[in-house]
């Protein structure tokens, strides 16, 4: 397993582009992203909760009814949510990539980024497609990472390389996610791309577990987006034997997978709306790994320990009452926390009580942008890692006026 370069086009047979095609007032943005699979490939995607859904999902999720897709047409500035005719639209991109490439619509993944309950005009999509399709290439990547983008200040991108019974295989993927981040499926949108060959069946089985340890733990604001999706294209070409059932190529896929989610994980927990500095609970000895995931997303949402993060306030106590009212079945005796960073490590807290230790040092610690808090429930054998970002000023100043 080595981390490449390509994004989502670094497995065989991808290529993407993004373009500004006018949803978005700034022409330096992108706004309109397009990938598509040399041949079709097993699809498999999760979706939010929230009983408000896009209507790009709807119609994704009718599209992949089969197991297979070839395409995915993403537009941000406009999340085609609560309109009348959101099925309509979303559907009609699908047919623009359909015209423009020869894939069928039905095989075409689609999906919206941005303002909710803004009616999502067709005419500079449609006009954008000639452009987006001819610029289709190996490089596009980027292109695409930047498109989906919304309050994101940066693109986010990975790919890995890995074996699969003596075969080279690739895995590569983008995200967009800023805001609005608290899935409790998936989250915000993240579009992953493979050549591994995989059944429809056991793709889908490695994406919904993968996700209840990644992006299930991943919070920036408490707010599940309407929107909220991840999908997997697999075509096959790496050229090894499909895998449709568990085993060690299924592990090794699994393994893949999880590099992908966990990395975007932290992209996006770290560039979380007005954040300062990467979150990373780190909970250890449970006697559930319920009792472990729900203790130590507990942390990262908790709005006190948000703030106190963003002034490199060593306030433990936060951590303790977060995890009291989380729900989990732990013993508040037992409790041990820490802060980490490149600076070093602090305790701060032994057996449920606090335990004498120096503000400046921890203050030197919680001033860097990466903070581990490091949370012991007891002897138990489970644990579970959440991420999240610290609460900060900027993040009211741009959801104060975010739609206007």
């Amino acid at each position: 397993m080595k981390l490449i370069s390509g994004g989502v086009c670094a497995a065989k047979g991808f290529r993407a582009n993004g373009v500004h095609c006018g949803i978005r007032k700034n022409h330096s943005k992108k706004d309109l992203a397009l990938i598509v699979s040399e041949k079709k490939a097993a699809a498999a995607a999760v979706y939010t909760t929230n009983l408000v859904k896009g209507a790009p999902l709807t119609v994704t999720k009718n599209n992949i009814s089969d197991g297979y897709a070839q395409a995915v047409i993403c537009n941000s500035g406009n999340a085609n949510t609560c309109n009348a005719n959101g099925i309509e639209i979303a559907e009609e991109m699908c047919q623009l990539v359909a015209r423009e490439t020869g894939i069928s619509a039905s095989d075409v993944v689609v999906a919206s980024t941005g303002v909710i309950g803004q009616p999502l005009d067709i005419a500079p999509i449609a006009a954008g497609m000639e452009e987006l399709t001819a610029g289709l290439s190996i490089e596009g990547g980027a292109a695409a990472a930047q498109a989906i983008m919304t309050t994101d200040t940066m693109a986010k991108e990975i790919a890995v390389e890995f074996t699969i019974g003596g075969k080279t295989c690739r895995m590569g993927g983008i995200a967009k996610g800023s805001g609005m981040i608290h899935p409790n499926m998936a989250t915000m949108l993240v579009f992953i791309t493979t050549d591994a060959a995989i059944s429809p069946a056991m793709l889908q089985k490695a994406l919904s577990h993968d996700i209840t340890k990644t992006f299930n733990m991943l919070s920036i604001d408490g707010d599940t987006s309407t929107n909220d999706m991840v999908t997997v294209l697999a075509n096959g070409m790496a050229g090894n034997e499909e895998i449709t059932a568990e085993g060690w190529d299924f592990e090794a896929f699994m393994e893949a997978l999880n590099t992908i989610t966990v990395q975007l994980c932290r992209m996006i927990a770290g560039d979380g709306e007005g954040a300062t500095k990467l979150l990373e609970c780190v909970a250890v000895g449970a006697d559930t790994e319920e009792a472990a995931k729900t203790a130590a997303k507990s942390v990262i949402c908790s709005s006190l320990l948000k703030a106190a993060m963003f002034g490199a306030d060593a306030n433990w106590g936060r951590v303790l009452c977060a995890i009291g009212y989380s729900g989990a079945d732990v013993d508040v005796s037992k409790i041990g926390v820490s802060f980490k960073s490149a600076k070093g490590e602090v305790v701060v807290c032994l057996n449920g009580a606090g335990v004498p230790f120096s503000e400046e040092v921890a203050k030197e610690i919680l001033l860097e942008k990466e903070i581990e808090i490091f949370v012991s429930l007891g002897d138990g054998p489970y644990g579970a890692t959440a991420w999240g970002c610290d609460l900060t000023y900027d993040y009211v100043k741009i959801n104060g006026d975010y739609r206007t």
